[in-house]
């Protein structure tokens, strides 16, 4: 199919300018991509290396497309597009957790579709293409969970509610040491409260896993059960199975037949551990929580600390929360998939419209008192 658009293309006489500056580009942004996936292939191994392989090998394919239509034109290429560059500079740097979730964006994003010089076969590649680098960039966030997903979400929560008492507390009028005192205060109760609250959820998560999970006693058991009257049944249909199914499984476990036909109804070690290791360490969870509410609580502290006042200490504390927001907003829109630039400037909005609420109260208690 790919030779016959191509040998149409070329039916249709010299391509125009236009049209041979688009295909440049399409041409190099394809090399950068075989060249990503290629990178980051080198980092993995087993499964997830062969299938990394395989989308460079697909971007390829899509390269002899473009360069059978350039003919002359292919040599001297553009530089392929910012986000390509980008990607390959932090596959070379960070890894493949956000450049997969980066990658995912791009590939859904394919002009393809749209354009008449591209095949139906690529712009099917493409759309393919999408759904494997989410389930691999899903992998890396399963990863990312417990301790990462508490660091983060930690230091946003210490920046917003932080910033905000504080604009709160500068709304009164107070001077300069009491904002600080306040500041330093909310730091260390928020960062408490913050890892109390995550070891407690976590801990409390892997203790629900261990109770509702199968045990071993309809192994133990069945030896001893009475073929013909038994409660087997029961535990399987409890478990979710059909009557029929849950018959036969306990026939199963009696020893009426060899075969194992269901055995992710009975315990499964290996299961356990996977379950455990995606929930995360309570420990960890509450440590994490700790160190980065704590971090991000001390980012509207520090011009108080240095001893700024008034608002020149207002105005510092305002811009490097909103550096550190929009950075906390990209990392989250990264790990979920979404636009980090979006998600960015959502984090911003809701955190300095926080800020502003408790500083118009925090005016109006001001007033008041006086």
């Amino acid at each position: 199919m790919d030779s016959v658009n191509t040998e149409a293309d070329h039916a249709r006489g010299e391509p125009r300018p236009k049209q041979i500056r688009r295909w440049r580009k399409y041409l190099a942004d394809e090399i950068a991509e075989a060249r990503l996936y290629e990178q980051l292939a080198h980092r993995k191994t087993g499964q997830e290396r062969q299938i990394l392989l395989g989308l460079s090998a697909a971007e390829r394919r899509h390269q002899t497309h473009w360069r059978d239509l350039l003919g002359p034109h292919a040599e001297n290429l553009p530089s392929p597009s910012a986000h390509r560059v980008m990607l390959g500079w932090l596959a070379r740097i960070f890894g493949s957790v956000f450049v997969l979730a980066l990658a995912q964006r791009a590939e859904g994003e394919s002009p393809y579709e749209r354009d008449q010089d591209a095949t139906r076969r690529m712009a099917a590649d493409e759309e393919v293409h999408e759904e494997v680098v989410r389930a691999l960039a899903a992998r890396g966030r399963e990863k990312l969970s417990g301790g990462f997903r508490a660091a983060v979400f930690g230091a946003n929560d210490g920046l917003v509610s932080n910033f905000a008492l504080i604009m709160g507390m500068g709304g009164t009028g107070v001077g300069a040491t009491v904002v600080l005192l306040t500041g330093i205060a909310g730091l260390l109760s928020g960062a408490l409260s913050m890892a109390a609250g995550e070891f407690i959820s976590v801990r409390s998560q892997r203790e629900l896993l261990d109770a509702t999970r199968p045990t071993q006693a309809t192994i133990r058991a069945a030896p001893d059960l009475d073929f013909d009257h038994n409660e087997l049944v029961l535990v399987y249909r409890a478990r979710g199975l059909s009557t029929e199914d849950a018959e036969h499984r306990a026939l199963e476990r009696l020893g009426a037949f060899d075969c194992d036909c269901r055995p992710e109804r009975s315990y499964n070690p290996e299961e356990e551990v996977d379950e455990h290791r995606a929930v995360g360490s309570a420990w960890t969870a509450a440590g994490s929580s700790f160190c980065f509410f704590a971090v991000g609580a001390l980012i509207p502290v520090l011009p108080y600390l240095f001893g700024a006042t008034g608002w020149w200490a207002v105005g510092l504390s305002t811009a490097m929360v909103g550096i550190a927001l929009l950075c906390t907003g990209a990392t989250v829109g990264l790990l979920s998939g979404a636009s980090p630039l979006t998600r960015a400037l959502r984090q911003l909005a809701i955190g300095f419209g926080a800020a502003a609420i408790t500083y118009m109260l925090g005016t109006l208690l001001g007033v008041g008192v006086a």
